[in-house]
């Protein structure tokens, strides 16, 4: 049975693809199907926080977050806890980093949050570490995460080309009308 997919997909996959491939070079189907899911997945407010502490409350920093990824010194409690963690933490920060990243202006970093180079660095290397996991159920994926790692930059940057394209522009494509 196919999952059913997401009724803004089909949308997102035309602007990710616009972007990705027609704007920056980048003609790799996976990652530019992978990022339009991800955009999917964060459109839904629920999505965007999904990592949470002890209590169940949302964890929001970044630095709190990569301490819940680990199992040795931190609260992850497997090392498929860990690639989950790093895998949102991956996910997470190149949607912010290309989406919003008035969000790390240095004021907010001030005041606790994550500045643009942290979101950055940790995102290249939480897929790095997700493509270490490269055996089992996790081979097939592996070899994903290591081109979103080493075009980390890129990605961002197309997702701000996507971020121009529905803020500044009609975008080219609309989805069609959801009942």
């Amino acid at each position: 049975m196919q999952a059913q997919t997401h009724p803004l997909e089909p949308f997102f996959q035309q602007m990710v693809r616009n972007s990705y491939t027609g704007r920056l070079g980048i003609h790799d189907n996976v990652i530019t199907e992978y990022v339009a899911r991800l955009l999917c997945e964060f459109s839904e407010s629920d999505k965007l926080y999904k990592v949470r502490d002890e209590q169940g409350h949302p964890i929001l920093s970044l630095d709190d977050m990569v301490q819940a990824s680990d199992p040795v010194n931190g609260t992850a409690n497997s090392f498929d806890q860990e690639r989950a963690v790093r895998k949102y933490i991956g996910d997470y920060a190149l949607f912010v980093s290309g989406m919003y990243p008035e969000s790390t202006d240095p004021w907010r970093r001030r005041h606790g949050r994550q500045n643009f180079e942290d979101l950055v660095r940790v995102g290249k290397e939480s897929y790095y570490i997700v493509s270490q996991f490269d055996l089992e159920e996790y081979a097939d994926e592996a070899p994903l995460f290591r081109r979103l790692s080493g075009w980390f930059d890129r990605c961002v940057y197309g997702l701000r080309l996507v971020r121009d394209e529905l803020t500044q522009n009609k975008p080219a494509c609309l989805p069609s009308r959801v009942n």
